[in-house]
């Protein structure tokens, strides 16, 4: 088994995080947010990480930017190459050009897709192997998938997602190695999990219920899936699968829509 090779992560710490505004049905501006619970969890995902021996790369964080925390939607990478996300609402937009100059910072060669269509980074956009994954339907557009795999010189499938809770890819379809994924088919047209089917060789199917809890949206490091704390309901198809899983309390980041995967962005994906 040849698992996604990961060089660093990228993190950003949640000083200025709560829920600001509603961009997705899991935020409500009505519910607060307990800093220091998400500070402590946050720190858990940062140490496990440290204690499998990942080099963590911070960003800093913005006032004014409460979701930087999810450092997944910065970009998309590939072979030092970053596609920048261009956010589909406002209240995001003033991130682009933060993780345009931590991207560059860390040596990336940066790039954007066209000025009118919207793309959100590695939320939209997972790579199985050498082939990259790209879905649509409510945060990132599906013309500029094409513009996207030209950039990064890949081929490309597109996946349309069609229930709401599932805005993002990440939160329903999880790459595990280069022929492994996790998918939750509720949140796809079933033209797009025909897709997924053919092109990927050992899917792992997760219940909706289950993927409501974010479990799809997982980090997998030495053998392990990290995930969140939904994760548990996976235990036996995934110790079939040859991993082990690690469920973490990332429920004050639910709040907003995010779980593991959203805070974590792996800087080197696939071969250098």
């Amino acid at each position: 088994m040849c698992e996604l090779r990961v060089m660093a992560i990228l993190m950003c710490p949640p000083d200025h995080f709560g829920i600001e505004y509603e961009i997705n049905p899991w935020m409500n501006v009505a519910v607060e947010v307990n800093h220091e619970r998400a500070v402590e969890q946050w720190g858990a995902v940062e140490r496990l990480y440290n204690q499998l021996g990942e080099t963590i790369e911070l960003a800093s964080p913005v006032a004014g930017l409460p979701d930087m925390v999810f450092t997944a939607n910065a970009a998309v990478l590939w072979r030092r190459r970053a596609v920048l996300s261009r956010f589909h609402h406002a209240e995001r937009a003033g991130e682009e050009r933060h993780w345009r100059a931590v991207l560059e910072g860390l040596g990336f060669d940066v790039r954007e897709v066209s000025a009118e269509l919207s793309f959100e980074g590695a939320g939209d956009a997972l790579f199985v192997g050498d082939h990259l994954f790209q879905a649509w339907g409510y945060r990132t557009d599906a013309a500029v998938h094409e513009e996207v795999a030209t950039m990064l010189d890949v081929e490309s499938t597109s996946l349309e997602l069609v229930d709401p809770r599932f805005y993002h890819l990440d939160t329903c379809f999880c790459p595990l190695d280069d022929r492994t994924a996790l998918i939750a088919p509720d949140a796809f047209s079933p033209e797009s999990v025909e897709l997924a089917r053919a092109r990927v060789p050992r899917l792992i199917e997760v219940p909706a219920e289950v993927a409501a809890g974010f479990a799809c949206n997982a980090m997998p490091l030495a053998g392990r899936v990290i995930s969140s704390s939904a994760s548990e309901a996976m235990r036996g198809p995934l110790r079939e699968a040859g991993f082990d899983v690690v469920s973490l309390p990332v429920d004050e980041f639910m709040k907003s829509g995010g779980g593991v995967r959203c805070l974590s962005l792996p800087l080197e994906l696939g071969l250098p």
